[in-house]
Formats: C-alpha cells, structure tokens, sequence
C-alpha cells in the first residue's frame, strides 16, 4: 500500500495498525479483514475506492504481524477498541465494509457508535445460523480456497501463517458464537451484503437472512466470483460500495 499513510494504534492494551488515504470532503470508507487475515488482501478494493473517496483499512489486534494480545478480546471488544481508532482518525459516518469475521466486526461497531456508521456493508459475512459448526465452517473455506485464484489464496495462506493457529482458534470461537443474524437488527443505517454467487461460505439464503433481519437492507450478487470477491472483483465491489453513497 505504498502512498498511504501508515499509523500504529494501541487502545486498552489491543494494537491496531491503519492504512489510509486522506481526501477531504470526499466519502469516507473503512475497511476490516476477516479471520486471519490483513490489509493486504484489501488492498485491490481500498485502492478501487480511493479513486474519489477517502479511505482507511484497519489491521485488528494479532493479525498482519501485529502482537497478540494476552486475552482474547471478543468481537465486542475489538470493536468497542476500533472506534477509538477511528476516532483518532477522526472518522466519522464512514461506510464501513467487513470481509468475513471483518463484518461481524463492522456490525457490531455499527451498533455500538452510529455516529461512526453512514452504512455498513457486509462482504462474504459469517457465520452462517443454519451452518455454524467449527467443522462445517471448515470444510467450507476448503472448497472455497480450492477453487480460489492462485494470487489470493498465497496472500491468504501467508497471513494465516503469520497469525498462527492458536490465535486463529481463538479468535474463530467468537466468530461462531456471534449472532450476526440478531445483530444487523440493531443497525440504524442502511445494510448491503454483498456475496459472490459462488461463495460456499455466505450463501444466497443467508445473505436474504441477514438482509431480511436489518432494518434497511440490500443483497449485491457478485456473478462468477467466490468468498474473495473484494479481492478478484475489486472495482464491481467498489461500484456496489459506492452506490451507497450515491443512494
């Protein structure tokens, strides 16, 4: 991500790290991984929407290289820790967009601080009510990433190298126990899921669950793509994201 500014972040003990690209007056977006993940796989949609807005990506705690913390914070907490970050950065109505566990970070940020939120969107969301068994869940990513395209999929494997399997396990309970179905109903902004139609991991019924439990919602269908769309579909994701701006 070079031309962004690079900024280090520690809230009640959690390090964060941000990448951003400033335009004043401009639309702001911020950008949250997923499970094991880093800005980098982000990196083709955060460029996509600089274009004409302003954009922030957000390494969480244990994740792209960053120290683990000594408790497992769960996703409240991290999310109650990331709206110190944005309000460092002095972000405020953002769109905020979350790949995979990145969006049940997003939701809850959403419900917690409205005043950071303008709208959220959901990319690939877990975990899905109908199948949120570890093992489930697991098969699921393993036919994803098979078919996944080779560039993606060493970004992937890579950070999920350097997040390590204990903290991955850990931070993997919490995103099997949050009720992301019972969370989007307290948004108070406008929520787009959006999914590739051939991601096994968030489903076309999930994403109409989840659409039909949020106060104001849409479903975008990325044809032809899989659960790394923000990655191989940056500028169509880009244009769904920003259709929200300019509804």
């Amino acid at each position: 991500m070079t031309g962004k500014t690079v900024r280090d972040h520690a809230v009640h003990g959690l390090a964060f790290r941000s990448f951003s690209s400033r335009r004043d007056g401009r639309p702001v977006f911020v950008l949250i991984h997923g499970i094991g993940m880093s800005h980098r796989y982000l990196t083709r949609l955060h460029d996509e929407l600089a274009r004409d807005a302003e954009v922030h990506t957000i390494d969480l705690p244990g994740f792209g290289g960053l120290p683990k913390p000594r408790r497992a914070a769960d996703i409240a907490d991290v999310a109650r820790a990331l709206g110190h970050v944005l309000d460092a950065l002095r972000v405020r109505s953002a769109v905020l967009v979350g790949h995979s566990m990145g969006a049940q970070w997003v939701v809850e940020l959403g419900v917690q601080r409205p005043d950071l939120a303008g709208a959220v969107v959901t990319i690939g969301p877990v975990t899905d009510d109908r199948r949120r068994g570890a093992l489930t869940q697991a098969l699921l990513l393993a036919r994803d990433s098979a078919l996944e395209p080779p560039r993606p999929n060493a970004i992937v494997f890579s950070d999920y190298l350097r997040c390590g399997p204990v903290w991955y396990a850990r931070q993997a309970v919490h995103m099997l126990r949050y009720p992301t179905e019972d969370r989007v109903a307290g948004l108070t902004v406008p929520l787009l899921v959006v999914r590739g139609s051939d991601d096994p991991i968030a489903s076309q019924s999930w994403a109409q669950r989840l659409a039909a439990r949020a106060p104001a919602a849409t479903v975008a269908v990325i044809a032809g793509h899989r659960h790394l769309a923000q990655f191989t579909a940056a500028p169509a994701v880009a244009a769904r994201i920003r259709s929200l701006v300019s509804g």
